[in-house]
C-alpha cells in the first residue's frame, strides 16, 4: 500500500511538506482511542530474539528512528507503535531556530538518497521539554543535542550543558551532535581538545545525579580514518558511553543524479543508499579498535534488511533508519525484524544440529567396558569345583 499509493502521493509534494503531513497524521493517530494499538497491530513485531540489552536498558528490538525525523519530540510514542525499538528526537538546541532558507531538502530518487541543509531547525529546549515530559509509555527515547548556530564556538560547551541539565530527567540517553552543518566547522570540532571541552562538563553533571544517562557521540562519514581512530580513543579513555556512526556526507561521488541537478541543489548533507558501504566500514573500524566493548549505534544508508544485517555484523549493537524509512515506508521496520528473527532461528537450528551430531559421535566412541558373563560349564559350579566335590554322594546310585 505504501509503495503503490502513499509514497507516490507524498513524493508529489515538497519533502518538508510531506514530512509535516506524516507527523501530523501520526499525532492524530495518537489522539484517537486505540490509534497506537492499531499501528502496533499492523507494523510492530515482538519476539525474544529481537531483544537487546544495551546501556543496561532492554530494547524490544535493535531498530530505531534517527534524529531529524521527530525534531521536537512530538510523535515518539506513535513512532514506537510503528515498530521502532527506540526513538531519537532532535537535534534540539537551547533556543528555537528556523534553520536555512527553503528549499533546503531534496530527494534524489535515482540514488535512493536525500540532500538536506535544514540547519538544525527546531522549536528549542522549552518545546522539547513540553513534549518529552509526557509519559513515555515504555518507549526508550534518546535526545540529540546541539548548539545554536548563533552561539560562538568558544561558548558551545555551555549550550550542550544547558540542554543536558534540563533534559536529563526526560531522556533515556543523549547523543552529542558534533557533525552538524551550520553550527560547527568540522575541522575544528573533531579535535580531542574541543570534544572534551563539550563532554567533560556533561560527565561532571552526571556524576552528581541519582540516575545514569548514557552519552553518545555522533560522528560524520567524512572523517578520515585517523580522526575516527582519535575519537575511538576518546571513547576508550573517558566516561563516554558509545558512538553513533554516522551522520550525512558532504560528498557527491558516484551518484546517478545528473551533475546539473546536483549543482542546482547546492550544498547539504547526503543521506541514503550512497552511504551504506562507508557507514558500515566506520562501524567495523570503531568496533575493531575498541575491542567490541563499547556500544555503537549504526546509521547511514540502511535501506533494507540486508543492509541492517551487514551493519550488525560489522559490530553495531543498535541501528537507526531515516532515509530508508522515507523510501521504503513503515513496512521496512517490520521486514527487518522478521529477517532478524529468521536469522536467529536458523542459527538456533544449526547449533541444535551441531550439538546433536556431537552427542551422536560421543555415543559411538564410547568403548564397551565389559562383555556378558560367561555361562557356567556343565557340571561345574561358579567357583570352579566339580559338582561332586560340592555335593558328595550326589552322583549316580
Amino acid at each position: 500500500m505504501y509503495r503503490r499509493i502513499i509514497k507516490p502521493l507524498l513524493f508529489s509534494l515538497n519533502i518538508e511538506r510531506a514530512h509535516h503531513i506524516v507527523l501530523l497524521m501520526l499525532r492524530i493517530f495518537g489522539l484517537i482511542p486505540g490509534g497506537r494499538w492499531l499501528l502496533r497491530k499492523c507494523y510492530a513485531v515482538e519476539h525474544p530474539a529481537l531483544e537487546r540489552e544495551v546501556f543496561g536498558m532492554r530494547f524490544a528490538n535493535p531498530v530505531g528512528i534517527a534524529a531529524g525525523f521527530d525534531r521536537n519530540g512530538e510523535a515518539y510514542r506513535e513512532l514506537a507503535a510503528l515498530g521502532f525499538g527506540f526513538v531519537e528526537v532532535g537535534t534540539v538546541t537551547p533556543r528555537p531556530q528556523a534553520g536555512n532558507p527553503r528549499p533546503r531538502v531534496f530527494r534524489l530518487p535515482k540514488d535512493n538518497a536525500i540532500i538536506n541543509r535544514i540547519g538544525l531547525s527546531n522549536r528549542g529546549l522549552e518545546t522539547a521539554i513540553r513534549h518529552l515530559r509526557r509519559p513515555h509509555g515504555g518507549v526508550i527515547v534518546g535526545c540529540n543535542i546541539g548548539k545554536n548556530t548563533s552561539t560562538p564556538a568558544e561558548n558551545a560547551p555551555a549550550d550542550y550543558l544547558k540542554l543536558f541539565r534540563n533534559l536529563y530527567q526526560y531522556a533515556d540517553y543523549f547523543t552529542v551532535n558534533i557533525s552538524c552543518d551550520n553550527s560547527c566547522r568540522e575541522g575544528a570540532t573533531h579535535t580531542r581538545e574541543h570534544i572534551l571541552q563539550i563532554l567533560n562538563p556533561l560527565f561532571d553533571f552526571r556524576r552528581g545525579q541519582n540516575q545514569y544517562r548514557p552519552v553518545m557521540l555522533k560522528i560524520s562519514p567524512d572523517m578520515t580514518d585517523e580522526v575516527i581512530d582519535r575519537i575511538t580513543d576518546v571513547l576508550m579513555e573517558t566516561p563516554l558511553d558509545g558512538i553513533v556512526a554516522t551522520n550525512g556526507s558532504h560528498g557527491r561521488e558516484g551518484l546517478r543524479t545528473s551533475r546539473t541537478t546536483l549543482e542546482k541543489i547546492g550544498s547539504g548533507r547526503l543521506s541514503g543508499a550512497p552511504l551504506t558501504r562507508r557507514a558500515v566500514e566506520i562501524v567495523r573500524r570503531i568496533h575493531t579498535r575498541s575491542g567490541g566493548t563499547y556500544p555503537i549505534i549504526g546509521v547511514g544508508g540502511l535501506m533494507s534488511a540486508d543492509d541492517v544485517r551487514a551493519m550488525l555484523d560489522a559490530g553495531a549493537d543498535l541501528v537507526q533508519l531515516y532515509t530508508g524509512y522515507i523510501y521504503e515506508g513503515p513496512g521496512l521496520v517490520r521486514d527487518v525484524c522478521r529477517t532478524l528473527i529468521a536469522d536467529a532461528e536458523r542459527v538456533a537450528e544449526e547449533l541444535a544440529a551441531m550439538r546433536a551430531a556431537e552427542e551422536s559421535m560421543k555415543n559411538e566412541e564410547i568403548p564397551e567396558t565389559s562383555g556378558p558373563e560367561p555361562a557356567e560349564t556343565a557340571g561345574e559350579a561358579s567357583d570352579g569345583k566339580p559338582e561332586e566335590e560340592r555335593h558328595p554322594g550326589s552322583g549316580q546310585k
